[in-house]
């Protein structure tokens, strides 16, 4: 135990660079959101397999129910966060609200760009009241709510993590030794001049930190070509990354630099190499404490499901999982920078807004459900 404390000790924060794409093949690119996206569903379709087997259901009406929970968890995460975030594509860009292409500058497939949990959750409702009219005895709302929840969680779980791989819904600056530094807009500015063959970071000289701002290195490689010369990549750091460092608004969110950026410049062999001296901005890693929570929702829900089956009071489930879920996530916000910037302006931001009335639905549906077994009783 004083090992780990020791080595925590050590650790000042987490420097995050990893690429939000598996692979690209033209202008088409596999993400790991979207892969883990898939893979929450595919994991749930087996679990409500397992569910409906246990509990006697037609296991033949889960295919169907996975269409519903596809097609409601798209269309209403994504209508969610245009109608709760930017509103204003309905007027300027509708297409783009359920197209996943880009067609400016260059056609290229973008996927859905923004999706809201809060819209995920009133689509998916929706669509199982839908479903529940037309089943059977049995399935009622409340019943298939139950069991739903309990896959939405783990599902939850893949896409914060998906989130977390594209550096996106970052959390405000921190200096617990599990923050991180999300390097990979750095990396893109960077790598935009296509000379640079490489960039790495290292944490800089720790009695040069500016709380919360850390110090690094950041380790530019380029490439052996004689285009590249001394001159060429002085004025690339001095004026180019100088400028991007301090007004671009995707990196300055992860780097902190006033003033000129401080750089040495050296040859290795052929080609050169630079260190340039900065800062960086650890953050907490919001996505994985959310990712933590579903996973550990899952388990909660899972077990109670195990342990009770038929027996739970209808729609006990779904209660505790609007009041976990969303009772979180009220609390998680603050320790989140604002999505959109009218979110500035208000006293909380547009998460914990509608995260208020579902976990005060949940609060209510918890006590009815007793007092509903005790008249049952």
């Amino acid at each position: 135990m004083l090992f780990i404390f020791a080595v925590m000790a050590l650790v000042n924060f987490i420097i995050w660079n990893g690429s939000p794409e598996i692979f690209s093949i033209g202008s088409f690119s596999l993400r790991w959101y979207g892969l883990l996206f898939a893979l929450g569903f595919l994991i749930s379709q087996q679990i409500l397999y397992y569910i409906f087997s246990k509990e006697g259901k037609p296991v033949k009406d889960v295919d169907t129910l996975t269409i519903y929970m596809i097609v409601a968890t798209l269309l209403g995460a994504r209508l969610g966060h245009v109608v709760f975030y930017q509103p204003e594509l309905f007027i300027e860009d509708p297409l783009s609200i359920l197209l996943p292409f880009e067609f400016y500058p260059e056609f290229r497939f973008t996927g859905l760009q923004g999706l809201a949990s809060h819209g995920a959750t009133i689509g998916i409702l929706t669509a199982l009241w839908l479903y529940a009219r037309k089943r059977k005895p049995g399935q009622s709302f409340l019943q298939i709510v139950d069991r739903i929840v309990i896959l939405v969680a783990i599902t939850g779980a893949l896409i914060r993590l998906g989130n977390f791989f594209n550096s996106e819904i970052i959390g405000k600056p921190s200096n617990l030794p599990w923050s991180v530094a999300f390097v990979h807009n750095p990396t893109r500015a960077i790598e935009f001049d296509k000379f640079v063959e490489d960039v790495s970071y290292l944490p800089g000289d720790s009695t040069l930190q500016q709380s919360p701002f850390q110090p690094v290195k950041i380790l530019l490689t380029f490439k052996n070509d004689s285009t590249i010369t001394e001159e060429r990549i002085r004025t690339f750091i001095e004026s180019k990354l100088n400028s991007v460092f301090s007004f671009n608004t995707n990196v300055t969110s992860h780097i902190y630099q006033t003033g000129d950026l401080p750089y040495r410049l050296g040859k290795e062999g052929d080609h050169y190499e630079a260190v340039l001296y900065t800062n960086i901005i650890p953050r907490h890693p919001a996505q994985l404490y959310e990712s933590i929570s579903c996973l550990l929702l899952f388990i909660l829900l899972y077990f109670l499901w195990a342990r009770d089956k038929e027996k739970l009071a209808p729609g006990r489930l779904f209660s505790i999982f609007l009041m976990v879920c969303f009772g979180l996530r009220f609390l998680y916000e603050y320790l989140k920078e604002n999505q959109v910037a009218f979110e500035d302006k208000l006293p909380l931001n547009m998460g914990q807004i509608l995260s208020i009335p579902l976990f005060i639905a949940g609060l209510i549906l918890f006590i009815w459900t007793f007092r509903k077994k005790t008249e049952a009783n």
